[in-house]
């Protein structure tokens, strides 16, 4: 019954508050409520829900844990399924990418403040303005709109696309098949080598009411030689997405991180699908390291950015036309605008965790050792009163602990695993079919049934670098 806007600190709200906004109070008033959530800091009653408590007990909790396991910290427990062996393995990996990033991080503040003074008129910018700076950055320098760039991603063309890709580099061939579903938009597909099923997958695009947010592969059915009738079972996977449906007759028309989504968990697919593994617990996507498992799936976000790729996996929804040259490049400019600071900024997350989970005393003060990580890797730091990391829900809450670095750690994998596409292209840009073959082979039929790093060096010849990520992400 109240005049005005009802603002939410959800994220689809929040974020576009404190990127477009023109009002600096009301950012800084939104900035400082979504900071200190669950926090001492919080705003009146808010503040029953501090969560420093919860926080202290969970990682008592795990530091007993660690002991009865026999272990010196949780870190170490962590690392037990995955493909890094030791804590101090992991933080050197950290501060060697914060290092290789932090001039180009330097470079994005310098740009940040010197846009800020001369075209929005902040001489002494805080915290809850550099997203709102950062977003008119981005918009003088590239000029471009996601709205126009959607028009030329009819789903249809972007899966035939995909498939093509996926048959040509894999050797398989992907076709519809039968079988029951659990919505009419569902589409179920299969894939052969040589004329013999190696797998199927249930594909649902669209979103709908009372259906699950975000994007996932799940597997429905693993690949097994039963014991008890010597029978082979096949995979069958589920790709979900949620994209918006096509309006007045018009096919679905995907963002660009649509398509990287879709190229994504078909990655994750790709794994569960193609693996020539016959043991259960080991095939597939079962077994693999948890810091190894996104190296399938972004590796395939790749060709979303390659122009060979999307020149043929584009149409203008009206005319039909390929996407123009000059939108690409704009895209690709775009691409690692302020991938600096975003680097740094993952940085900090992933080394405040596994210090957390190492070094740390669980009564000890997490605020003083949170400064600390920033005073060794951030550009930006935020105001004393922020409390973000009472609700880094990926660490108490989402199975991170001592493993959030496994985002940075995949990155690197999928990056070095491209590059060897990239240095094998032919002159016509078509990918080598012999690099496909043997990514195949070594990586995707593999599946849990060796050590991630094992599966690398087979592909690769080597163990991998930061230089392809460096590269990919214009910090070479």
């Amino acid at each position: 019954g109240k005049d005005g806007y009802r603002l939410t600190l959800k994220m689809p709200c929040y974020l576009p508050v404190m990127q477009f906004a023109k009002s600096s109070a009301l950012r800084e008033r939104l900035y400082h409520a979504f900071v200190t959530r669950a926090s001492d800091q919080a705003e009146g009653d808010a503040a029953r829900f501090d969560n420093s408590a919860v926080m202290a007990e969970i990682l008592a909790l795990r530091q007993e844990e660690a002991r009865l396991l026999g272990y010196d910290n949780f870190g170490q427990v962590s690392l037990v399924p995955k493909m890094a062996h030791t804590p101090d393995q992991v933080t050197h990996f950290l501060r060697d990418l914060a290092q290789r990033a932090r001039p180009f991080a330097e470079k994005d503040v310098a740009d940040l403040r010197a846009f800020a003074r001369e075209q929005v008129a902040l001489n002494d910018p805080q915290a809850w303005d550099w997203p709102y700076i950062s977003e008119q950055l981005k918009e003088a320098r590239y000029a471009f709109s996601e709205q126009e760039l959607k028009q030329y991603f009819p789903a249809p063309k972007v899966l035939a696309g995909l498939f093509k890709i996926v048959e040509t580099l894999f050797e398989v061939a992907i076709r519809r098949d039968q079988a029951p579903v659990w919505h009419s938009a569902v589409e179920f597909y299969r894939i052969e080598r040589g004329g013999q099923l190696v797998g199927q997958f249930y594909l649902d695009q669209p979103a709908r009411q009372g259906k699950r947010g975000g994007a996932w592969m799940d597997d429905a059915r693993t690949r097994w030689l039963r014991p008890d009738n010597g029978q082979l079972q096949t995979p069958v996977a589920y790709l979900v997405c949620n994209f918006a449906e096509g309006v007045a007759g018009r096919p679905p028309l995907l963002t660009h991180d649509d398509v990287i989504t879709l190229f994504h968990e078909f990655g994750h697919g790709l794994q569960h699908m193609l693996t020539q593994v016959n043991e259960r617990d080991v095939s597939g996507i079962s077994g693999v390291e948890w810091d190894a498992v996104e190296l399938p799936s972004q590796f395939m976000e790749n060709f979303c950015w390659e122009w060979e790729v999307l020149r043929h996996m584009t149409a203008h929804v009206d005319s039909g036309e390929p996407l123009p040259r000059q939108l690409y490049d704009k895209m690709i400019a775009a691409k690692n605008f302020q991938a600096g600071m975003q680097t740094l900024r993952q940085i900090e997350f992933s080394l405040f965790d596994m210090l957390l989970h190492t070094e740390h005393d669980p009564q000890g003060d997490l605020l003083a050792l949170l400064s600390r990580v920033r005073d060794e890797v951030a550009v930006l730091r935020p105001p004393a009163f922020s409390r973000t990391a009472h609700t880094f829900s990926h660490i108490f809450a989402g199975g991170y602990a001592a493993g959030y670095y496994s985002y940075k750690w995949a990155e690197v994998l999928s990056a070095d695993a491209y590059a060897a596409f990239e240095e094998s292209t032919g002159a016509d840009g078509a990918p080598s079919l012999e690099t496909g073959r043997r990514y195949r082979q070594a990586i995707l039929e593999a599946g849990g049934s060796r050590p991630a790093m094992e599966s690398f060096k087979a592909f690769r010849g080597r163990e991998p670098t930061l230089d392809a990520l460096l590269r990919h992400q214009g910090m070479a």
